[in-house]
C-alpha cells in the first residue's frame, strides 16, 4: 500500500510517500525557519499562511520525487492533533479534498503517536518498550504497548524541554531555532560553569513527570545565583551547563522508568531527539543491556514521513477517518493537570 503523509501542525510543511509503512519513497519538508527567525519563534498567523500557498506545491513535489502519479496512491494520512490549529486545518482540509478527488481513504494521524512510531520505520523494536517524545511542545515518557497503544507514564508539568531551549536562547540572543544553537554552542562550553538546580516535585503518585519551568527561570533570571565563581559567564558556558542540566533532568525519569518497569528497550522522537548530548546519554543506556532506537535526523524533526507510516498500520487494519473529522490543538492525554 503505498500512502501519501501530510504533515503541518506548525511551521514544516511536509508530505511524503511511504510504501508499505517501511520504504520511504520520498520525503519532502519545506521549512519555515527563515521566516520565523525574525521573530525568535513561531509567529501561527505566519505559520498558517505559508502552509496555504506552499502545501500543494510540496505534495506534488513528493508525488514526483517518488516516481508516481496522484493515481498510483492508495491512501492520505494527515495530522489533525495536537498542534497550531490554523496550520492543522490547512493540511486536514487539503487532505481531506485530495482523497475525495481520487477516491481514496485518508486517516487523521496523532502528532505525538507518530513522532514516537518514527524509529519504528527505520529500526523496528519489538513491543513493548519505553517510548521518550522529546520536542517543542511536549516532553513524554511512555510505555508503548503498540502503534495505538500508549500508556503515559511521565510528562511535563508546564514547559516541555524544547520550549525551554527555545526560551533560553531567545532571552538570551542566541538564535533560532534555540535547540538547534544551544546544541551547537555546548560543544565549547564548560558544562559545570553553572550548577543550575533540577525541580523538587513533590508528586509521589507520578514519579516520572518534569518540570522545565523552573530551570529555565533560574537561567534567565538567576544566574549569577549558580555561577561557580570562576568560569567565564560566556553564551557557550551558560548554554553547555543549561544542556547538561535540561538533559539530567529527563536522563534521571527515563532511567528510573527503565527500573521500575523493567523494559530492555527503548526509542527516543521527536525534534529535541536530535541533541547530541541527549543521545549520547541515551546511548549509554546499552552498556546495562537496553536496546536503544533513535529516529534518523530527518525523521526528529517534523516530517510527512513519520505521518504515512503510522497512517499505513492504521489502514492496514481497515481504519478510516470520516470526512467530517475536524482537527484538534492539544491532546490532554500527553500533558498532566495538577489542581
Amino acid at each position: 500500500m503505498i500512502v501519501l503523509g501530510i504533515e503541518t501542525s506548525c511551521d514544516e510543511c511536509s508530505a511524503a510517500v511511504v510504501r508499505d509503512g517501511r520504504e520511504i519513497m520520498s520525503n519532502v519538508v519545506a521549512t519555515q525557519i527563515e521566516l520565523h527567525k525574525p521573530y525568535e519563534g513561531v509567529v501561527p498567523e505566519i505559520a498558517s499562511r505559508l502552509h496555504t500557498e506552499w502545501i500543494e506545491q510540496v505534495v506534488m513535489a513528493a508525488v514526483k520525487h517518488a516516481g508516481l502519479g496522484v493515481s498510483d496512491l492508495d491512501a492520505v494520512a494527515v495530522t489533525n492533533r495536537p498542534g497550531l490549529l490554523g496550520s492543522l486545518l490547512v493540511g486536514l482540509n487539503f487532505a481531506k479534498a485530495f482523497a475525495a478527488t481520487l477516491g481514496i481513504p485518508f486517516i487523521g494521524i496523532d502528532h505525538i503517536r507518530a513522532h514516537l512510531y518514527a524509529s519504528q520505520i527505520e529500526q523496528p523494536l519489538e513491543y513493548p518498550y519505553l517510548g521518550v517524545l522529546v520536542s517543542g511542545g511536549h516532553t513524554v515518557i511512555c510505555k508503548v504497548h503498540g502503534y495505538d497503544d500508549i500508556e503515559v507514564l511521565g510528562t511535563t508539568i508546564d514547559d516541555a524541554i524544547g520550549e525551554a531551549f527555545d526560551k533560553v536562547a531567545k532571552h538570551y540572543g542566541l538564535g533560532y531555532p534555540g535547540g538547534v544553537v544551544i546544541d551547537k554552542l555546548s560543544q565549547s562550553g564548560n558544562p559545570t560553569a553553572f550548577l543550575f538546580p533540577g525541580p523538587a516535585l513533590q508528586k509521589g503518585e507520578h514519579p516520572y513527570d518534569m518540570s522545565y519551568s523552573g530551570l529555565k527561570t533560574a537561567v534567565i533570571n538567576q544566574l549569577d545565583k549558580f555561577w561557580d565563581g570562576t568560569s567565564e559567564k560566556s553564551p557557550e558556558n551558560i548554554a553547555a551547563s543549561f544542556q547538561r542540566c535540561a538533559v539530567g533532568l529527563l536522563m534521571r525519569r527515563v532511567k528510573l522508568a527503565l527500573e521500575d518497569t523493567g523494559l530492555t528497550r527503548l526509542s527516543a522522537g521527536g525534534g529535541v531527539a536530535a541533541n547530541s548530548l541527549l543521545r549520547s546519554e541515551l546511548k549509554t543506556l546499552e552498556k546495562n543491556g537496553i536496546t536503544v532506537s533513535f529516529p534518523s535526523l530527518k525523521l526528529c524533526t517534523d516530517n510527512g514521513a513519520m505521518v504515512a507510516g503510522l497512517g499505513y498500520r492504521y489502514l492496514s487494519e481497515g481504519f478510516r477517518s470520516p470526512y467530517d473529522l475536524n482537527a484538534c490543538a492539544r491532546v490532554s492525554a500527553f500533558k498532566r493537570s495538577y489542581p
